[in-house]
């Protein structure tokens, strides 16, 4: 990170998908299926299951499902060791049988064929999908059952319950497109070609990618700008390119005469990598057309045939609305950046003092948040030092820290005042005057001292304690002065702290996403900065406040961070 108001990314996590969420999207399955976690419990079921099983999803959820339903041909409960579906559970890996039998509620035994997949859960975990289909006969059963489906049509479904599983786990764009090419490389195409229209109707020939052997190998030569999609032309690309229709193509379809410039970059296509057979579908949001997927075969020698076209569409649709998603989540993130790197203030320049801050944003929230640092010229000389967290991790958030700030400003410019008195005021004032609802921040002023040492003076209003590091590497945290937080509506005195700066100490200020985290206790992540901050002491001051984001905040904390730090001179 470089320059003073530096802001950091953080890639966002999703939010785990709730039980009735996993239901929904296996009620988009044609087929009986549910879902069993690490330990093959039963986390979510259809009503396809529920109907051919005949128990209710109560009966389902949270048993272990080999127990459950997992029978021998007698009826009697299947061991273990026998059982093939559960060794391919534990080991991960898509397996299916045609030979079992599950004890359905009423008692009964069902022969059943099956297919399970590993099955991204969201992000954090992995669980597995199970297909199930009725062996019997139509006429063997009288109950409603869901419609006869041969094992290709499972494997259709299992292919698409893990495309929508990975694809709207992320909302990243890049690594949506990068699952979307693992999914159909190689299982249903030795290519794959993503096209994609920008926000100015631009085409991008995004992806081009190759199954050789075990690996996917990326064509970058061939990717890049493309020409403008013709309006009236008949071939495939430009024709998915306006959402018109899927099409097969080959290498005879552009022999002819091109009609654009998209139809020689398409010959340029089938030339270089051999492809022989190809399926085009549009990407679709609910929206708007955002590109085409281009599935080809070289060296599979079965051609793709209309049959093929309705899975490919499928796929397609739902890559639409992965990347739909991600857009938009990804433009949010853009406005909100801009916003709050204009929120975020200039260090001043003080001769004699370093200083440097950062900001990052919280991964599960919009990109902003309560979380602010400030450092300006007071009216005396002095200079103001200031970090903050304003309660929430949304714009609100961040416009209600613009308003404390910039009441912080006002009073310690007009009030030459100890930090405590300016808090009161901004304390007594913000519950009227902006929409904060409580913050905790310090507010300190360094001056410096006729015999050219640096003194700090402080007052913090329930705000984790100032670090105090020498020169030497000795680290104690500032913990006098402390009062209650703002907004609280309790009137009670505020008091102030001073201390010296050593020659070459250095002052962090910190927001508490710097040191909580799940599982962690705050004396725990107070200890974890203080000994990496002191084993930093040495560091120019730009890297030691980088290091200490990158080596203190946990990985998987949902809060954002400020980091002010300031460095004291050392005496020559």
């Amino acid at each position: 990170m470089a320059g003073v108001e530096d802001t950091g990314t953080v890639g966002r996590r999703p939010p785990a998908a709730s039980a009735a969420e996993r239901t929904r999207a296996l009620e988009a399955i044609g087929t009986a299926a549910y879902v069993v976690d690490e330990e093959g419990h039963v986390i979510a079921v259809n009503t396809h299951a529920e109907q051919l099983l005949a128990r209710p999803a109560a009966e389902f959820l949270g048993r272990d499902a080999h127990d459950l339903l997992h029978r021998d041909a007698h009826g009697h409960l299947l061991p273990r060791s026998r059982c093939s579906m559960r060794q391919a559970f534990h080991a991960g890996r898509t397996a299916q049988g045609d030979e079992d039998h599950f004890e359905c509620g009423d008692g009964s035994l069902l022969p059943v064929s099956w297919l399970v997949t590993p099955y991204d859960l969201d992000g954090r975990e992995a669980g597995t999908l199970v297909l199930v289909h009725d062996r019997r006969p139509p006429e063997a059963d009288s109950r409603p059952q869901p419609a006869a489906q041969p094992m290709p049509e499972l494997e259709r479904l299992a292919l698409l319950a893990e495309t929508t599983t990975r694809l709207t786990s992320t909302l990243d764009v890049e690594e949506t497109l990068r699952r979307l090419v693992a999914l159909v490389v190689p299982r249903l195409a030795d290519w794959a070609v993503v096209d994609l229209i920008t926000e100015r109707d631009e085409v991008w020939r995004t992806a081009v990618v190759h199954a050789e052997g075990e690996s996917l190998v990326r064509h970058e030569d061939l990717q890049g700008p493309m020409p403008p999609v013709p309006e009236e032309s008949p071939m495939p690309l430009s024709r998915a390119l306006r959402g018109v229709a899927s099409t097969l193509a080959g290498p005879q379809t552009y022999q002819r005469e091109p009609d654009s410039g998209i139809a020689v970059e398409q010959r340029r296509l089938f030339e270089t990598t051999g492809i022989r057979s190809a399926a085009i579908a549009p990407i679709r949001s609910t929206r708007a057309v955002l590109g085409a997927l281009t599935l080809g075969r070289a060296k599979d020698p079965v051609d793709f045939t209309p049959a093929d076209l309705p899975l490919i569409e499928d796929i397609a649709r739902r890559a639409g609305l992965a990347l739909d998603n991600a857009r938009l989540y990804q433009r949010q993130r853009k406005v909100a950046e801009t916003m709050q790197n204009h929120l975020l203030p200039q260090m001043p320049r003080v001769p004699g003092l370093q200083m440097t801050a950062r900001y990052l944003p919280a991964p599960d929230a919009s990109q902003v948040g309560g979380d602010w640092y400030d450092a300006f010229t007071l009216s005396d000389g002095a200079t103001a030092l200031a970090v903050g967290d304003v309660v929430g991790h949304d714009l609100e958030a961040a416009a209600g820290m613009a308003q404390l700030r910039n009441m912080l400003r006002a009073y310690a410019w007009s009030h030459k005042e100890p930090p405590s008195r300016i808090v009161t005021r901004l304390d007594e004032a913000v519950m009227h005057i902006t929409d904060v609802t409580m913050a905790t921040m310090i507010f300190a002023r360094v001056d410096e001292r006729d015999d050219g040492h640096w003194e700090l003076s402080w007052t913090n209003a329930g705000h984790p304690p100032p670090l105090l590091i020498t020169h030497d590497g000795l680290a104690h945290y500032l913990t006098d002065g402390h009062g209650i937080l703002l907004g609280t509506g309790v009137t009670t005195a505020r008091t102030d702290a001073t201390t010296l700066l050593p020659p070459g100490s250095t002052l962090l200020l910190y927001t508490d996403g710097l040191i909580e985290a799940v599982g962690r206790s705050l004396d725990e992540g107070l200890q974890h900065l203080r000994r990496h901050a002191a084993a930093l002491a040495h560091r120019p001051l730009a890297s030691f406040t980088d290091q200490v984001l990158r080596r203190v905040r946990h990985a998987h904390n949902d809060d954002d961070v400020a980091l002010l730090a300031v460095r004291a001179p050392t005496r020559t």
